[in-house]
């Protein structure tokens, strides 16, 4: 008998609307209605993914900050901490920088490892800090990622799936950014929106035609019921 293959998928520029920003809530249905594990893997804020997974009615199977964080549904694993991240924030602005998000900064409000810059701010003095600090910085595309070199998305699926018993070589992948490529050398197939940039094209088993949660839809259509 066949049946739904596991998936892993991230969030902005991959369930997200076409013209690039909120959730499309045509995902909503059929992820809600798939058979297999989902698991939401994505750089934004751990409370974000667990939100959505709420939102949408699935199990909370949650890789958040690039693999800072990892939540199989009953424990939560950190893999690395915010102090490193922070003095590197702390040294952004005393050389004359900010976030870019405003006062509130919702967007790094509740980050426990990581912390993120607006792409308007200037990338070279902030890699140039973060690298006095042993960290790096990736650009996911929505935003310039503080981070410690060592945790990543497909490190925290590898967790998961010990967690749950998620078949990695059945599971398929959908992303868009750099930040997908451990993902999709973690899984079994895998597929990069037409959005995507150039290091997620390259390292995608295949690269879509369509873009945003467009991509995403036609790949779940196309693996429902692929799996013996």
């Amino acid at each position: 008998m066949r049946a739904d293959p596991p998936l892993v998928l991230d969030i902005d520029g991959t369930l997200t609307r076409p013209e690039g920003w909120g959730i499309d809530p045509r995902v909503f249905d059929p992820l809600r209605d798939w058979e297999a594990p989902v698991v939401i893997a994505t750089g934004k804020a751990f409370p974000y993914p667990v939100a959505l997974c709420h939102f949408v009615g699935i199990p909370e199977l949650v890789v958040a900050e690039n693999g800072g964080v990892v939540y199989t549904g009953d424990d939560v694993f950190f893999t690395a901490d915010r102090e490193a991240a922070q003095a590197v924030l702390e040294a952004y602005r005393a050389a004359g920088y900010e976030t870019g998000w405003g006062p509130e900064n919702t967007v790094n409000r509740w980050r426990e490892t990581e912390i993120a810059v607006n792409l308007d701010q200037p990338i070279e003095p902030l890699r140039e800090i973060a690298a006095d600090h042993g960290l790096e910085v990736i650009d996911t595309g929505y935003a310039y990622h503080v981070k410690d070199a060592a945790p990543n998305k497909g490190d925290g699926l590898e967790t998961i799936a010990e967690h749950v018993d998620i078949d990695l070589e059945r599971t398929v992948a959908v992303g868009d950014s750099i930040n997908d490529v451990s993902t999709f050398e973690a899984v079994g197939r895998s597929f990069a929106v037409a959005n995507a940039d150039e290091t997620a094209k390259a390292a995608a088993d295949e690269v879509l035609d369509e873009v945003h949660a467009d991509g995403t839809l036609a790949v779940l259509e196309r693996v429902r019921g692929s799996v013996d």
